[in-house]
Parts: structure tokens; sequence; C-alpha cells
């Protein structure tokens, strides 16, 4: 079993920036990937970045350039920063960790572009 808790979403002005974590209950040198999901109201949940346990990482296209996904193995954490975003970024963000082909989720942080 693995808990993920996310936190530092919110309400942000376009162009601006947010660092989104997620805490895991366990060592995530036991983890085989990590990933940030998000869903936007109405649409189905995609994948916006995910990182292996050996650090490669694939990008979804439209946040390429703006987003970085980064881990933190001593605290057991893994971070989202996300800058110059935008409207269609506004989404619940979700922490996904693989391990043993079983997919754990976080409960999500709302993130929200908007003037």
């Amino acid at each position: 079993q693995v808990q993920l808790v996310e936190s530092g979403g919110g309400l942000v002005q376009p162009g601006g920036s947010l660092r989104l974590s997620c805490a895991a209950s366990i060592s995530i040198f036991r983890i085989n990937t990590m990933a940030w999901y998000r869903q936007a109201p109405g649409k189905q949940r995609e994948l916006v970045v995910v990182i292996t346990r050996g650090g490669s990482t694939d990008y979804a296209d439209s946040v390429k350039g703006r987003f970085t996904i980064s881990r933190d193995n001593a605290k057991n954490a893994v971070y989202l920063q996300m800058n110059g975003l935008k409207p269609e970024d506004t989404a619940v963000y979700y922490c996904n960790a693989i391990m043993i082909g079983t997919h754990y989720w976080g409960q999500g942080t709302q993130v929200t572009v908007s003037s």
C-alpha cells in the first residue's frame, strides 16, 4: 500500500507559477514510476508527466518547456514546478505511483488559472 498526499494547488493568474508537492508514505526508491495527471471539468484524466525510478521523464506536449518534475528521495516526495500557467491548465492535479503493477492515487489538488 502507498498513500500519496498532494499539496500546493491554488488560484493563480495567467503567466504565474505554482509548485505542487506529492508526499509518499513509503520510500520512493520502491516505486517504479511516479507521475502527475490532471482532470479538467468535463474531460478525461490526462497524463501530464511521468518520472521513473532512474530519473527519466516524459512530458505531455502541452506542458513541455513550462512544467518540471523532480523527486527528492530523502523526503519521499515528488514535485511539479509549473511556470507560465495558462487558463487551460486549470484542473485537479493528481499524484500517481505505480508499484508492482498497481496504481495508487492521491486525493488531488485544485489548480485554477484565472485573472
